[in-house]
């Protein structure tokens, strides 16, 4: 085989990556800036040249052959490759510049994230930050981001990652609404209580507790239900009840003594608590911009948190 072939079918290999992680041909032409039927004919040219169908086309979606899934974990690595080659030219240089795309759930990335940005945009004046901030999972391969901050105590496999910090959950009430409801002695006891929970999901409403081998899970209800950790502190503080909330959102007014820590010698777990992650595609060659803006979030959490 001439090595010329396969040179001559990069572009064509890079077009079928992306039309496998967009999903369509139009959803990978947007992305491209070309045409559906330019996509189309440089998919078909990759199939005729490797003389394998490549994807099963129907009205809904597309799916990969066998060959094809095979074909596309190789593009995408070449793929991955070249980033890496052009990542080069700004690991070289002496200054970070570009654009750092990172995503990370609602209340971290409020409560702490933002407030990093505006010293990090100070120091490196060439490098501009976008935040994706939202509770959906951003798919690191798939969507036009660099970097995403999950919180969980199993990070995904196939990435890069450093540990930030945990990020535990409690449970909380002001010194008010204990006084005039009393203080609940074990989790069962909330029971009676006017519990504040998130409600994106049922199972946001069964708080569990664990307390060295001994673990118990409650059915909590209220009148006020929010998912936001902010809301739900604000109306702890105006005495609606006992909340959950990430540490970090109540530690102000723990410190305060604005609230109090329920049940402060059992363990709150949620689906939403435990060690905040870094998350990146790997690459042995991480342009400035990412390894600065990592740096300083590691350094930051160490004292946000």
């Amino acid at each position: 085989m001439s090595i010329n072939r396969p040179l001559d079918s990069l572009s064509d290999m890079a077009v079928f990556a992306r039309v496998v992680e967009a999903g369509s041909f139009s959803a990978a032409a947007r992305q491209l800036g070309l045409t559906p039927s330019a996509v189309s004919r440089q998919v078909a040219r990759l199939e005729g040249a490797l003389r394998v169908r490549l994807l099963e086309r129907t009205t809904r979606k597309l799916k990969l052959t066998d060959g094809g899934a095979a074909a596309y974990s190789r593009c995408q690595s070449m793929v991955a490759a070249a980033r890496e080659v052009w990542a080069l030219s700004d690991t070289h240089t002496g200054d970070p510049t570009g654009m750092v795309r990172m995503s990370m759930p609602k209340a971290v990335g409020r409560q702490l994230v933002h407030p990093l940005v505006l010293s990090f945009l100070q120091k490196y004046p060439q490098v501009d930050v976008q935040l994706l901030i939202t509770d959906r999972v951003v798919d690191l391969f798939q969507d036009p981001i660099d970097l995403a901050l999950r919180v969980t105590d199993t990070p995904p496999p196939g990435l890069a990652g450093r540990p930030l910090a945990p990020l535990p959950h409690m449970v909380c009430a002001s010194p008010q609404y204990l006084a005039a409801h009393g203080h609940p002695a074990h989790p069962r006891d909330l029971e009676q209580h006017a519990c504040i929970y998130l409600g994106e999901d049922e199972r946001d409403r069964h708080w569990r507790f664990e307390r060295g081998a001994e673990a118990a899970t409650v059915a909590v209800r209220g009148r006020y239900v929010a998912n936001h950790s902010e809301v739900r502190l604000e109306a702890a503080l105006h005495h609606l009840g006992i909340a959950s909330l990430p540490g970090f959102a109540a530690r102000a007014a723990l410190q305060s003594g604005a609230l109090v820590q329920v049940l402060p010698d059992w363990d709150h777990k949620t689906a939403y608590a435990g060690m905040a992650w870094l998350l990146y595609a790997p690459n042995r060659f991480l342009p400035a911009k990412l390894r600065v803006w990592i740096d300083h979030l590691v350094q930051g959490f160490e004292h946000v948190v």
